[in-house]
């Protein structure tokens, strides 16, 4: 079994690989890319039982592998975008996962790829299918912030938003850790910052601290209506405010 991940964040990738594991008991390998070049890479390389495949890459959309090289095996599409623009792909037999997703969600499209590998039963992807999803994507595409400009003693550093895991107000800017602990100043306010971010995968749990979802590894409940979140690369628990936290739970559930 040869798996290509295609996926820009790197929480978002481990997750899916810790949910492979789970389900493939017999081990297998897999190949990880986080742009389309290293995709092209990949697959003028080796040949692929399935893909998963985020749709926005670092850069440019995942499409433009797709109609460019002759893919022959399944794709699982996650991503946060909704649900109507993969109609076109349940006449294909490929699956998609919309995140934030559940195990389950990995469970079903798994599921649904052994079903086509058993039975050799899958239609390779057409070209209009992907032109009628780019179209679609582009119509509904907002552009929303990747990477910010920090300004440092030693020069200029790009911070990718995909790499950060909480930004906290600080006085009349605002501080970005990622998910190695490191702090990074935004010369931004935190109403800022949060317009510019995917709304998707950035929630302002309180009135100082916005989340990254893919770096979510724990959430507990608290007392007065709270939950407790854990975020990799922090070591202290960050909080939801009382009155945010209904919000934020239906936000987990898009």
């Amino acid at each position: 079994m040869r798996i290509l991940i295609l996926e820009d964040e790197i929480p978002a990738y481990e997750k899916l690989v810790a949910n492979l594991e789970t389900y493939f008991e017999e081990s297998f390998l897999h190949d990880w890319a986080r742009s389309n070049e290293k995709a092209r890479e990949f697959l003028a390389q080796h040949s692929y039982d399935f893909i998963l495949s985020d749709i926005q890459l670092l850069d440019g959309i995942s499409f433009d592998v797709f109609n460019t090289v002759q893919i022959d095996c399944p794709i699982i599409f996650c991503s946060a975008h909704d649900e109507y623009l993969f109609e076109a792909f349940r006449t294909n037999g490929i699956a998609y996962i919309l995140k934030p997703y559940t195990k389950e969600d990995i469970k079903q499209a798994l599921d649904k790829f052994q079903s086509f590998f058993k039975t050799e039963s899958y239609q390779p992807i057409h070209n209009d299918t992907i032109d009628l999803l780019k179209s679609a994507l582009k119509q509904e595409e907002i552009h929303y912030k990747k990477r910010f400009v920090i300004k440092k003693s030693k020069g200029i550093q790009l911070l990718s938003v995909s790499d950060i895991s909480l930004i906290e107000a600080s006085g009349d800017f605002c501080m970005a850790i990622d998910h190695a602990g490191k702090k990074h100043p935004i010369s931004h306010t935190l109403g800022t910052i949060h317009e510019m971010l995917n709304p998707l995968k950035f929630f302002r749990i309180n009135r100082s601290q916005i989340a990254h979802i893919e770096a979510i590894e724990n959430i507990e409940n608290h007392f007065k209506n709270r939950l407790l979140i854990q975020l990799t690369g922090l070591k202290e628990k960050v909080m939801t405010s009382s009155s945010t936290t209904s919000d934020f739970r239906k936000w987990l559930e898009q």
